[in-house]
């Protein structure tokens, strides 16, 4: 069998202006990254603008386990699927970090014969986003290191900077640094962090802004900083708002690539969802639903991190109403949460499959609660038994679900069809009464509690004594009403990695809250969860190499 990146390199890509001709783009419309990729214009959604939206599909997961499931093969093999059915659809994802390309997850452009290209492009540098993210967030964290240095006018408190560096790459040692070392003129010496891009309030942002307009108040609410007295100190305090804005003025234009079967593809933006808000740009997911009938965009992770992060923050900030939610998951991967090795799941196991499935079923209750209608998909594996599948299939249905096999990996858009087929019926049977979970004028701790018993079904929340006193500071500084960001473990529903299926009777823990005021939200950690990964025991850097021609192996 080719590997992914041999099925990518063999594509019969079309020219990127021939693909944008699908969804009726001007060539004026785009700004050329090559002959593959391009921007779209800030003119192009002027034309669009008036037009009736599309029908927006949600693709979320199950918890990931080491099984697989394949939530971007099937966003994608879906959207090809339409394009087979002579359906008008467009795909909507994120960016990948290099971060778990080399790390190990690998790259974040689907798989086998459901993927978009070029893969190696936008699993490495892509049109530059993520260099200019980077740049904007370290360009303020120089600027206020320098103001303090340069007398402090501000009467910021070394000890009280919250403004962390950042860095596109799991780098461990960066961590937690001490900066300002050496003479009297190289800074005041002072503890630092440094997070991953795809964690920056920037990145959040890229991704919640309408327009320069939005970016530019967004960036200027950054708070970085508190003085003695504990007052906010904010990025246009420190006049860095249009540095920052001119580093992101490309970055803010969504990039239009293709699948293997020349479907368009949206990607643009890439927060985590385990520690940040999981979801593409919104201005990619508007454009995309006044270009096509359908647009297929997806969540980082499981349901009950990007899901929820996709339903109470994103569709709650830009009014997005999704119509429906496709819920991916394998039966490997439910043997897996019913205790089956990695090495065993091949074989037919009704009993762990039944021990297992609780994890599908928690992830059902989630999406309904959301008054969405819901189809589960089985990305389907020669080892599936049909007996497994039957099982799953009724188990979907009697809870009010709609299901659909998947076979997109092995045979692309064709083995979409049954899927797209289903989501279609699911479209025009059932509609779409979604509602966010909590309301804004709950307090911090209530919309804490709410996910995590509601969507984890945690029993208990605790709370460390300094995420305690921050949570009241920020209440007491009027941020209250802000929608939660959990940063959470992707692989259980609770905050514990090892408790697969659906824990129950677990307590969640807040170790620490803080405030991005110009994302618009307030970001509590879990457990032991980090904002700066690092690298496995054996990374997948280790297997990545270029020949003489300039061709990329080992990419997945």
């Amino acid at each position: 069998m080719k590997t992914d990146i041999q099925i990518a390199q063999e594509a019969n890509m079309k020219h990127i202006k021939e693909v944008a001709g699908l969804l009726h783009i001007a060539e004026e419309d785009l700004e050329f990254y090559g002959k593959y990729k391009a921007k779209l214009s800030d003119e192009l959604w002027d034309k669009v603008k008036t037009n009736k939206d599309g029908k927006l599909i949600l693709v979320t997961a199950i918890n990931p386990t080491p099984a697989g499931e394949g939530k971007t093969t099937t966003t994608v093999g879906l959207g090809q699927a339409f394009g087979k059915l002579g359906r008008k659809a467009v795909i909507a994802l994120r960016e990948p970090s290099l971060g778990p390309c080399f790390g190990i997850k690998g790259g974040a452009a689907g798989g086998g014969y459901a993927q978009v290209v070029p893969m190696e492009d936008l699993n490495l540098h892509f049109t530059g986003d993520f260099h200019a993210i980077t740049s904007a967030n370290n360009l303020l964290a120089a600027m206020l290191d320098n103001h303090i240095q340069q007398g402090n006018a501000l009467n910021i408190d070394p000890n009280q900077v919250v403004w962390k560096r950042c860095l596109d790459m799991n780098d461990r040692v960066l961590r937690n640094i001490v900066v300002g070392l050496g003479k009297k003129t190289d800074g005041v010496v002072r503890e630092d962090h440094f997070i991953i891009t795809v964690a920056s309030e920037i990145m959040a942002i890229l991704c919640l802004a309408e327009n320069m307009e939005d970016l530019k108040a967004r960036l200027g609410r950054i708070i970085v900083a508190y003085t003695y007295e504990g007052t906010p100190v904010t990025a246009k305090e420190l006049n860095a708002v249009g540095s920052m804005a001119a580093l992101l003025k490309d970055a803010i234009m969504p990039n239009l690539i293709q699948t293997l079967e020349n479907t368009p593809a949206i990607v643009h933006g890439g927060p985590f969802a385990n520690i940040a808000h999981g979801c593409n740009s919104v201005r990619a997911t508007k454009t995309a639903l006044k270009l096509a009938d359908y647009t297929i965009t997806e969540a980082g992770f499981g349901a009950d991190l990007g899901a929820e992060k996709f339903f109470d923050i994103k569709c709650r900030m830009a009014g997005l109403k999704p119509d429906a939610v496709v819920l991916v998951a394998t039966v490997r991967a439910l043997k897996y949460n019913g205790g089956i090795p990695k090495t065993e799941l091949s074989a037919e196991n009704l009993d762990a499959l039944k021990k297992g499935i609780v994890n599908l079923e928690k992830h059902i209750e989630n999406v309904q609660k959301y008054g969405v209608p819901c189809v589960v998909t089985l990305n389907r594996f020669v080892t599936d038994s049909d007996v497994e599948l039957a099982y799953v299939k009724e188990f979907c249905e009697s809870r009010g679900c709609e299901f659909a096999l998947s076979e997109v990996w092995e045979k692309g858009g064709e083995g979409g069809i049954q899927l797209a087929n289903k989501v279609m019926e699911t479209l025009e049977k059932k509609e779409s009464h979604f509602k966010p979970l909590y309301d804004d004028s709950l307090s911090i701790r209530e919309k804490i509690e709410t996910v995590a018993k509601e969507i984890y079904g945690a029993a208990s929340v605790t709370f460390d004594p300094l995420a305690l006193k921050a949570m009241n500071r920020l209440e007491e500084l009027g941020f209250g009403n802000m929608p939660v960001c959990m940063a959470k473990n992707q692989y259980s529903l609770s905050d514990d990695p090892t408790l697969l299926g659906r824990p129950e009777n677990f307590n969640i823990n807040i170790r620490e809250i803080y405030v991005s005021a110009g994302a618009g939200f307030v970001v509590a950690i879990t457990g032991t969860i980090m904002t700066m990964p690092g690298l496995p025991k054996k990374p997948a850097a280790e297997n990545i190499d270029v020949n003489e021609d300039g061709v990329i192996t080992g990419l997945f």
